[in-house]
Parts: C-alpha cells; structure tokens; sequence
C-alpha cells in the first residue's frame, strides 16, 4: 500500500512539473505573439489542467502527510519562486521593451491559486507538526 501512494505522487509530481513547463512556455510564447494563445482559447485550457494537476499533487502530498507522517522533499515555494520569476519578468521586460502585451487573466489568476496553495499546504503541515510529532 505505501509503494503504490509513493508511485501515485511520483505521477502526481512529473505531471505537474510537466504542466508546469507547458504553461509557462506557453505564456513565454504568447508573450512573443502578443496575446495570441490568449486570444485563442490556449492559455486557459492549460491553466484550467495546469492548475488541476497542482490541486491534485498538493492534495495528495497533504493526504500522505496526516496519514504516513511523510515529510516531503519537494517544496512548494520552489513552484512560486517561479511563478514570481515568470510573471514580474515579463512585467519588467514588457515595461521596458513597451509592447502592447497584456498579462492574461488566467495567468494572473493562477499565479494567485499557486500562492494560496503554497499557503494552505504550509498551514496545514504547521498545524500536523503541533498536533503529531514525526
């Protein structure tokens, strides 16, 4: 039972940091063509499955955690560092290369959902560590 949870967050893991490099090389790539992906459809098909695949990791990362004491390895901020990075770089260079780009919703929404999950994990693995000790 415990080596099928561990394959089933690995696969939780790699999908996510799939997605994740999917997103962002699509938001990369609309940068470029001046909202195009946006104006298609493209950037929120892979936000909504980007963003899918996040909630469904960290779920089962919070899930191991109040039922195996698992402590992970793999820490959430490394995802918002990058979403930071990602999201005010093309703010900064869009500024001072003045291109008539806009940060699409969907982006911004989910750099926000990425924080909030970031804060929800972290709450809960404050509150596992005050009420059972590993």
């Amino acid at each position: 039972m415990k080596r099928e949870r561990t394959l089933n967050e690995t696969f939780w893991r790699r999908l996510t940091n799939f997605w994740t490099l999917v997103f962002f090389g699509t938001i990369i790539y609309d940068y470029i063509l001046n909202n195009a992906m946006d104006h298609n459809g493209t950037i929120l098909i892979v936000a909504a499955v980007y963003g899918a695949s996040l909630a469904i990791y960290s779920a089962e990362k919070e899930f191991k955690r109040w039922n195996d004491c698992h402590e992970t390895i793999h820490p959430g901020e490394v995802y918002v560092i990058l979403w930071t990075i990602l999201v005010f770089g093309l703010l900064a260079v869009n500024f001072y290369l003045a291109k008539p780009y806009e940060l699409p919703a969907e982006v911004r929404a989910t750099y926000i959902v990425a924080v909030g999950i970031l804060a929800l994990t972290k709450e809960s693995k404050h509150l596992y560590g005050k009420r059972k000790k590993c």
